[in-house]
């Protein structure tokens, strides 16, 4: 009886191991948790510089450091959410989230700016994408893809609801006392949400599907389609936020104004969440291996494209749309990477291991892209050398489908 409840569980039928309120729950704190956390920093930044005197690299670097704190602290983290469950994990990163921003909000220097940025990258790792992620693979099983395609619908919300509220908030405030009325909001809403919503039972790990699938994470990593997958999504993880980040001065030198570009690069956000309803169905209709060929590569066509036309502008929006739309389909590519291809049985430490590196890359992109697009003869160039590391990124990825099934 056990093994039939346990099986249900994994397999989507166990509804009565499925807390009812986890999916709207987590809806809600991906939503609020990227909002504050993460896309709040964007629009405060320039008011944090004028009135503190930091210089824009100084507090960007901070930023991008919890992003990297993120990275590492999401190993360990995927370990403990494959043995206990999102419940405490998201619940304590919720606190540290709230304690983080009151933190960065009550800095006195530089010093303990970054200091508090470094801790909310510890709170990202407990509540972001990929400990939701973990809980929905092992709660939703075989109807995964249908919950991991709503949580993200809704993270692509945070942006759109955050940033305005954000900027709202800095009209009337200073950027300090924004940042505390956002701590009580983040407060208010993730930590009673995962505290309360996420407290079904953890079902126990299914065994691997197969004998060629081993029942030993540590093996997985060392294997050679683990680090050519690893690889891969690194390499793309790289170009696609470069890509990102550069998009706007990009469409400047085509001619277009600040605004119009920045239009673009949210027409682009706008994208992502047209892409991620389109996944299941993608999913369904082709193997794991030549999803993932597939998308990176027309990632990295997207960005040749910017690379080599010119305009008109309303061209260059299509384009960033296309683009963003392949960018949403790749968030849950990475979400399905490691169950498409090894099951679901060491989800959390496994996919903790996949995305780090990633996260290292997308945390650095924008320095290096910046750093690079002088010796490469500006921002045309740059969009050429990032289109073809997606190409070498869609070549790795072949090497990725030993013990695959489609």
């Amino acid at each position: 009886m056990t093994d039939l409840r346990a099986s249900g569980a994994v397999t989507g039928t166990g509804v009565r191991s499925r807390p009812r309120a986890a999916l709207p729950a987590l809806c809600a704190t991906q939503i609020t948790s990227w909002g504050i956390v993460y896309y709040a920093f964007p629009v405060l930044n320039p008011q944090i510089t004028a009135a503190t005197g930091w210089s824009t690299t100084a507090t960007t670097a901070a930023f991008s450091g919890a992003l990297l704190i993120s990275a590492l602290t999401g190993i360990p983290v995927g370990r403990i959410l494959d043995r206990r469950g999102p419940r405490t994990v998201m619940t304590t990163g919720s606190v540290l989230g709230v304690l983080a921003v009151l933190a960065v909000a009550s800095a006195p220097n530089l010093i303990a700016f970054t200091a508090a940025w470094l801790l909310a990258g510890v709170a990202m790792a407990a509540t972001f994408y990929q400990p939701a992620f973990a809980a929905l693979t092992r709660w939703w099983g075989e109807d995964r893809i249908r919950a991991l395609t709503i949580v993200t619908l809704a993270g692509g919300l945070a942006s759109t609801a955050f940033a305005p509220l954000t900027a709202a908030l800095a009209k009337h405030l200073s950027w300090r006392n924004t940042y505390a009325v956002l701590a009580l909001v983040l407060a208010l809403v993730t930590i009673p949400a995962h505290a309360l919503a996420l407290r079904g039972p953890w079902p126990p790990a299914p065994a691997p599907p197969s004998q060629r699938r081993t029942d030993n994470s540590t093996s997985v990593t060392r294997s050679r389609p683990f680090l050519m997958l690893a690889t891969a999504m690194t390499l793309n993880s790289f170009a696609m936020y470069a890509v990102v980040i550069a998009l706007v001065p990009l469409l400047i030198t085509r001619g277009a104004s600040p605004t119009a570009a920045a239009w673009a690069l949210g027409l682009g956000g706008a994208g992502q969440t047209l892409g991620r309803t389109l996944y299941a169905t993608l999913a369904r209709r082709t193997g794991v291996t030549t999803r993932t060929v597939a998308l990176i590569t027309l990632g990295g066509a997207t960005t040749a494209a910017f690379a080599v036309v010119t305009g008109p502008f309303p061209l260059l929006v299509g384009i960033a749309i296309v683009a963003g739309m392949v960018r949403g389909n790749l968030t849950l590519l990475q979400a399905t990477a490691v169950t498409d291809r090894w099951g679901t049985t060491h989800y959390g430490s496994l996919s903790g291991l996949l995305a780090a590196p990633a996260t290292i890359a997308a945390a650095l992109a924008p320095f290096a892209g910046a750093a690079l697009a002088g010796p490469l003869g500006g921002y045309p160039g740059l969009f050429t050398a990032l289109a073809l590391t997606s190409a070498v990124a869609a070549l790795l990825t072949l090497g990725s489908d030993a013990d695959c099934h489609s």
